[in-house]
């Protein structure tokens, strides 16, 4: 399985590969507080490829890691952006993972998330976070 990161931890955009550059996409009022990328020739069920949130030092846009398949993943975010599932799977590989922390984190992106729909596109949606689960 082959992750490629997108946007880097700590990073207050969210970036997106498009024509074979990195584009910031999205501002979030929040850094990440970890590296955002996804699952490189999946697709999810909102279109995009299935997320994954990498807790590890911080990694610059691009990066790979290759996972065997039989490890996956060490747990899960649950998530309802746009009002489609976006769960975002984690990698856990070292560093902050305070499961409280997290979910507020989470709380705040959720209700940023149906602001930005709401001021931006004038669509009213549903943003959730719904909590996490680790393996």
């Amino acid at each position: 399985m082959k992750i490629i990161i997108e946007t880097p931890k700590y990073s207050f955009f969210k970036y997106e590969k498009i024509e074979g550059r990195y584009k910031k996409i999205m501002f979030s009022p929040i850094p990440t507080v970890f590296n955002y990328g996804y699952i490189d020739g999946t697709e999810g069920p909102d279109g995009m490829p299935v997320d994954v949130a990498v807790f590890a030092s911080r990694m610059s846009k691009g990066a790979v890691i290759n996972r065997d398949d039989a490890r996956k993943f060490d747990g899960v975010i649950w998530f309802v952006d746009d009002s489609v599932r976006d769960d975002k799977n984690i990698i856990y590989v070292s560093g902050f993972r305070n499961t409280s922390i997290l979910s507020i984190y989470f709380w705040i992106y959720a209700k940023y998330k149906f602001f930005r729909y709401f001021m931006l596109k004038r669509k009213v949606t549903v943003c959730r976070f719904e909590g996490i689960e680790w393996y």
